[in-house]
């Protein structure tokens, strides 16, 4: 599937890197699995670039469209898992 990551192009290069890294693991939770502590720590650093929840809806739903995959779904399986525990959506 050929998409494109929602980037602001106001973002520094590392912000970028840190969302891309972050839907990355959204793309990993689907396909294979991930880790619930990898898909959290990647949180973490997208809302210190994207701190509003409603700008965070806007980037969730833009990448779903384009994806296919829910970033939303994602990070709520990871908050119910633990730790280490590995994720997987089918």
């Amino acid at each position: 599937m050929e998409y494109h990551y929602p980037i602001d192009p106001d973002w520094s290069t590392e912000e970028v890197i840190n969302v891309v890294e972050f839907f990355q693991l959204v793309e990993q939770a689907y396909e294979k699995d991930v880790r619930a502590d990898q898909v959290l720590d990647q949180y973490k650093l997208l809302k210190q670039v994207v701190p509003s929840k409603a700008e965070e809806k806007t980037l969730f739903k833009d990448f779903e469209k384009q994806s296919g995959y829910v970033p939303y779904k994602v990070v709520q399986a990871a908050k119910q898992a633990d730790g280490s525990e590995k994720i997987y959506l089918r």
